[in-house]
């Protein structure tokens, strides 16, 4: 199990995550942000626990060009 957190407020939108891993992310229509699927929030700060490929977790954490995506727990 891993813990993908990510700090929605400093998205830019690129899409990168969404890209690599569209099983954990979409984009917002509403804002152009991307989402973190089925995420809870606190204080602005979204964290899911995922059995999903840790490696693939850690590649899209790499590629977010704002560093707002962070995976523990590999």
């Amino acid at each position: 199990m891993i813990k993908v957190i990510h700090y929605r407020s400093k998205c830019i939108g690129c899409g990168i995550c969404v890209e690599l891993q569209p099983d954990l992310w979409r984009m917002s229509r509403k804002d152009g942000k991307a989402s973190l699927l089925h995420a809870e929030e606190k204080k602005g700060i979204y964290q899911r626990t995922t059995r999903a490929a840790a490696g693939l977790s850690l590649q899209v954490a790499s590629a977010c060009p704002t560093k707002v995506i962070k995976v523990l727990g590999v």
